[in-house]
């Protein structure tokens, strides 16, 4: 297993092909006369998309060499190659305790990166690692099906084979929440604690279900029903959609923002959240890396997931506010962690915590990983 140091580092091409697809944008007619009444308002897309030419090439400049100032590296993990950042926190010369983050889709490190900065303003002692997950950006696909486990396995391996740690806490939300989930399952005697915002479910429901339960359950096949056509297309149709997004930037960034505005706890004011700059900064990521249908990839192999063990370690949560997850109750989490320590019930953040709520974030997962 080897490991060099990385450097982000675009070519002048790269980003002048980029703005020219920008300005040459053709967009949509609005299918309904409301605000984003059918997915993302087409006036809004032409907004973003011309200060996002505007934003190029300085902008990005600017970014990539505060990206560079992260120390990261790209790991080789039995032949897949992963991008890592490493930072630390707490006091100099202290004990640290080894703290993995796992990002989601449609996400990135970029999503970490504020809750790093809130840990170490906190004087947490943390050795932080923030994997790019396989397939994203900078990160290879490992051979065989994308799930859950064989992630898990590639993390495992990162964390234990190559960077030396006996033990170590995780912390992830969406794909990587299940991730993390499946390192607490399968390497118990490895995992010290897990921390998420989506909580588990059960591989089955072994006990009949409570009345709360199914209310929940019913409500969530609610919502997906309106929310999951994005899903549905990607493990269906990946390479049609990914035909598209893979060759124009505006239909990329109409992509993720859909789900970004839509997960996270911005009351439909999207960059309440996020602003431009960090819009642009991952639309360009993206971009570059050529790698949004290499992202999809995990929803292509959904059905090649095994049911997970039940969980034994140490759990915590701060549950999302985002619709679909914030009515989950306890009971459920329950019935796949035996030995659950935290409950925060929702309060403010969606989908994407670490950003959106890094200070909250930061203040549970201190706590939690100092009781256990």
């Amino acid at each position: 297993m080897t490991s060099s140091a990385f450097t982000i580092a675009v070519s002048d091409e790269i980003l002048d092909d980029l703005r020219m697809r920008l300005r040459n944008t053709r967009f949509t007619t609005p299918s309904r006369s409301e605000f984003w009444g059918a997915g993302v308002d087409p006036a809004y897309l032409a907004s973003l998309v011309a200060d996002w030419a505007d934003w190029l090439p300085a902008g990005w400049r600017s970014t990539e060499a505060r990206l560079n100032a992260l120390e990261q590296s790209v790991v080789d993990v039995d032949g897949t190659a992963i991008h890592v950042v490493r930072a630390s926190s707490g006091p100099v010369g202290g004990d640290r305790m080894p703290l993995l983050l796992l990002h989601g889709w449609p996400s990135s490190f970029v999503e970490m990166l504020a809750l790093v900065e809130a840990l170490q303003s906190a004087g947490s002692p943390f050795e932080i690692v923030v994997p790019s997950m396989p397939g994203f950006l900078f990160s290879g696909l490992p051979d065989g099906p994308l799930t859950r486990e064989s992630m898990a396995d590639v993390m495992h391996a990162l964390m234990t084979e190559h960077l030396g740690f006996e033990r170590y806490g995780v912390f992830g939300g969406d794909i990587g929440g299940t991730v993390a989930a499946w390192l607490a399952a399968k390497h118990p005697e490895s995992v010290t604690g897990l921390y998420m915002i989506h909580p588990p479910f059960p591989a089955e429901f072994e006990a009949p279900l409570t009345d709360e339960e199914h209310e929940f359950l019913e409500s969530e096949a609610e919502f997906d029903a309106v929310d999951g056509g994005y899903s549905a297309i990607m493990i269906t149709r990946p390479d049609t959609i990914g035909a598209a997004v893979a060759d124009s930037p505006a239909g990329l960034l109409a992509w993720i923002i859909d789900k970004y505005r839509d997960w996270s706890d911005c009351g439909g004011d999207l960059e309440s959240r996020f602003d431009r700059e960090t819009l642009f900064t991952i639309g360009t990521l993206y971009w570059v890396t050529e790698s949004i249908g290499t992202s999809f990839r995990q929803y292509v192999d959904y059905e090649a997931n095994r049911p997970r063990p039940s969980i034994g370690v140490p759990a915590g949560f701060t549950v999302s506010a985002e619709p679909g997850i914030r009515e989950m109750p306890r009971s459920i989490a329950e019935r796949s962690c035996s030995d659950i320590r935290v409950w925060h019930e929702p309060s403010v953040g969606g989908h994407f915590l670490a950003h959106e709520e890094p200070e909250l974030l930061a203040g549970h997962l201190t706590a939690f990983f100092a009781m256990i």
